[in-house]
């Protein structure tokens, strides 16, 4: 088989049509930065992108970066953060804001060696510079809007990829190929397997990847809200309004063909130069958000909650709440369309998410208090200039995925099985949002497929599910679609990963073609050598927090410590690692459903019969109950108590000194709670 490849190999270089070492197809972060190191390594590359602007969604408005723990961020990636950072060390990149007035948020982190500073939030237009920065430093050679072939654009010899063609007819030929596009549209054509929706969660042992109905984790839901989804609430007859479906949302579980929302990530402003009012778009039906209205009718006042502040008086916008910018059920066709039809799945989106922005800011029905926020708020000036202000890239936040070698789960992710020949690490919590929007058998509407759990620190990915199955196409990588579960990917799919495993893709098809070998067959040890020497992380020994968090021992602690991952649980909890410092692996919350149906109970044997300070550990937040209810349990009887859980500045909240038996238990309910109950652990401590 070596010698076979090695033959290939030198008739395609003979021939000339061996035009590029490493040809790239996309156009998204992973793919510049797989040219960068295709390009140190030596070897001659082409990044093929469909897409005019490079970057993908790191220059389409997520400038408030998802990263999980920071410090597994490595090598180029992290390099383009310390780009960031330098970028707005320069006064002219203040133009909006005074950068002292901006408070550094999100700058100076410091880097794993101590040395190399980082930014992690930053505005559109200042990440599509820092990628054009790369081409123009290493000489990237760069074809923009060239579309593949889908149907007879790629050419293969046996299992090897020859050329790939795009409906212009130019075709790119080359050695190894790297598949960076958010759809995996080269895989698909390429004839690997891939996957699109969600597996039954029977298929590889997993909790969280099919049809979540009844579990209601995430703001995202209506909760209780208990909302008609008739024209005429409670009137089935008078038909259904836009955006709920009517077909049943699937049992809980099993696996369907459906695909996360979609949005666009919004870079928005308030600053009054620089703002565009929010234009009427083509095709604007109030009717769309009619639902909307029922939601604000119910007191829900969080639309502002995800406008996440970057540079210059500016905006990242995320979905939030139950009815807000993901288009929910209107993309589940998107990952194998054609791009006629992807053309109009993301046209409907832009209408529907700039209809939301109008409808808010203009619609008299809106409640005037978030009708005036609204109207300070605008497009930037500034961004998207050739686009009409409005980001280029919709968020494609899953579509295809990979088959391949070795399939990422939750089990990884959660450290419930090794992951083997680690190329890089991910961190952030296992996220998916809403897949449909449904009525339940009450007759109410309700949103499905929500889902965050915490990976309880950074997990590793495998090189195998950068590789297709051998003999489906033996030089092909692919660092975006990679080979996961859905709900593996939810955690994977963040761009600073993308950049990460893009590095280490292109690293091995370096060794692959030095070696003639198939991609599949490139020596671990070897390339885990190279990645460590080019500044990748590939393993984790410190603390398991997420985020700026860091997680503190129970056994650090003194007395008795139980932490959450002991309590025992009735009712949908919510594991979360976000707060700054915790207990263990992370806390549980009860997504503020304020519904009586969440209790917590901590148990456990005392050394000694005695007297105990008991102390209840919640991280603190203003959006915290302050009216939890606590009981205690000691050798006298019961003790209820009401706990403000905003009190306490450290988290840390004093329930009182009593006397124990060896045994001892503290409850914790949500009941007529009005705000979020987090509970972390509870810790008795002997009284002297």
């Amino acid at each position: 088989m070596k010698k076979t490849l090695f033959l290939t190999l030198a008739l395609l270089t003979a021939t000339g049509r061996a035009e590029h070492d490493v040809v790239i197809y996309g156009g998204t972060c992973a793919a510049v930065i797989a040219g960068v190191q295709a390009k140190k390594m030596g070897k001659s590359v082409i990044i093929v992108s469909p897409d005019k602007h490079l970057g993908g969604l790191s220059s389409g408005g997520l400038g408030f970066t998802d990263t999980g723990n920071k410090s597994v961020i490595g090598g180029l990636s992290r390099d383009f953060y310390h780009r960031i950072y330098q970028h707005y060390e320069k006064p002219e990149s203040w133009v909006q804001q005074k950068k002292s007035e901006y408070g550094g948020k999100g700058q100076g982190t410091p880097a794993v060696d101590g040395e190399n500073r980082t930014m992690w939030i930053f505005e559109p237009h200042a990440a599509e510079a820092v990628f054009e920065d790369y081409v123009k430093e290493f000489g990237l050679e760069v074809v923009r809007d060239e579309w593949l072939d889908r149907e007879k654009g790629v050419k293969k010899d046996g299992a090897r990829i020859t050329s790939i063609t795009t409906l212009s007819g130019k075709t790119y030929s080359g050695k190894m190929f790297i598949d960076t596009t958010y759809e995996g549209d080269l895989l698909a054509a390429a004839g690997a397997d891939y996957h699109v929706g969600r597996e039954a969660n029977s298929v590889y042992g997993e909790k969280w990847n099919g049809v979540q109905v009844g579990v209601l984790h995430h703001r995202h839901h209506f909760g209780n809200m208990q909302l008609s989804p008739y024209v005429i609430p409670g009137d089935a007859s008078s038909g259904v309004l836009p955006h709920v479906s009517t077909e049943p949302p699937g049992e809980y579980g099993a696996g369907d063909k459906k695909v996360q929302a979609y949005c666009f990530r919004m870079c928005l402003t308030n600053d009054p130069a620089n703002r565009i009012s929010f234009p009427k778009p083509e095709g604007y039906d109030p009717k769309r958000y009619e639902l909307l209205l029922r939601v604000f009718e119910k007191g829900w006042r969080e639309t502002f909650e995800k406008f996440d502040p970057i540079p210059n008086h500016k905006t990242d916008t995320n979905n939030h709440g139950p009815f807000s910018t993901d288009n929910i059920g209107k993309n589940w066709d998107y990952p194998d369309a054609s791009y006629e039809r992807r053309k109009e799945i993301i046209k409907d989106h832009e209408q529907y998410q700039q209809g939301w922005l109008y409808f808010i800011a203009n619609d008299p029905r809106v409640p005037k208090d978030v009708q005036d926020e609204m109207k300070t708020w605008g497009l930037p000036k500034d961004e998207f200039t050739d686009n009409g202000n409005w980001s280029h890239q919709l968020y494609i936040r899953e579509a295809r995925r990979l088959i391949g070698q070795y399939v990422m789960t939750e089990l990884e992710l959660t450290k419930q099985k090794p992951t083997p020949d680690s190329v890089g690490m991910g961190s952030y919590t296992i996220d998916s949002h809403n897949i449909q929007r449904y009525i339940t058998p009450e007759g109410h509407v309700q949103n499905e497929g929500d889902i965050g759990v915490s990976t309880k620190g950074p997990y590793e990915i495998a090189y195998g599910s950068l590789v297709p199955k051998k003999g489906q196409a033996d030089n092909l990588l692919v660092p975006v679609c990679v080979s996961s579960t859905h709900i593996a990917f939810g955690s994977i799919r963040m761009e600073p990963v993308f950049m990460i495993l893009g590095q280490s893709a292109a690293t091995a098809a370096v060794m692959a073609i030095d070696k003639a070998i198939a991609v599949q067959d490139v020596d671990y040890t070897a390339l885990k050598a190279q990645l460590l020497k080019d500044g990748q992380i590939l393993h984790y020994t410190g603390p398991v927090g997420e985020a700026h968090s860091s997680g503190i021992s129970p056994k650090s602690m003194p007395g008795i410590v139980v932490d959450d991952d002991n309590a025992k649980f009735t009712g949908d909890w919510k594991q979360s690692g976000a707060a700054k410092s915790y207990i263990g692996q992370g806390y549980h919350h009860d997504n503020n459903t304020k519904d009586g149906q969440c209790s917590a109970r901590f148990e456990t044997k005392l050394p000694k019969a005695g007297r105990y300070q008991v102390k209840l550990h919640s991280p603190p937040n203003n959006n915290r109950a302050t009216n939890a209810k606590v009981t205690i349990t000691h050798s006298s009887g019961e003790k209820p108590l009401t706990v403000n859980l905003r009190a306490s500045k450290d988290g840390i909240h004093d329930l009182g000194t009593f006397d124990f038996n060896d045994q001892a238990t503290v409850t914790i309910t949500n009941e007529g709670t009005d705000g979020y109950v987090v509970i972390d652990a509870v810790q008795w401590v002997e009284s002297k």
